[in-house]
């Protein structure tokens, strides 16, 4: 059987011996390294489309229980997928949830600054509408 070791609880000084302090020698220091060469030949990530055209940035409060939804409408040429990925990107940067219904984007709350700077890096333009 294992015998136990007792941590004194007694007025005597208890010195503590770290079971890592060996490793502080074992572990030579840290040299910085240079970071690989980019290579340039690759062609660099596809960047966003420009002039995907405009979009209207809406906060409605309409059937909704007074409750303020920012909604993204006026797409156009852009598929059900896309929407799903740009509502995701701006309920993740909002910290907010949301959906996408009937080809149109609705973030709950009022983030219609938020939602109008992820739509100019995807190329639409936001025009704000409504109250």
């Amino acid at each position: 059987m294992k015998e136990k070791k007792y941590i004194p609880t007694s007025d005597e000084v208890f010195t503590w011996k770290s079971p890592f302090a060996g490793l502080k020698e074992a572990i030579p220091p840290s040299t910085p390294t240079n970071p690989p060469a980019r290579n340039l030949t690759t062609t660099p990530a596809a960047a966003p489309k420009r002039n995907r055209g405009r979009v209207d940035v809406i906060r409605s409060t309409a059937h909704r229980g007074g409750k303020t939804v920012t909604v993204v409408t006026g797409f156009v040429g852009i598929s059900q997928t896309e929407k799903e990925r740009l509502a995701k990107e701006m309920q993740k940067s909002c910290g907010a949830g949301g959906t996408v219904k009937e080809g149109r984007i609705e973030i709950q709350g009022d983030h219609r600054d938020t939602v109008a700077g992820i739509l100019v890096n995807a190329g639409f333009r936001p025009v704000f509408a409504g109250g």
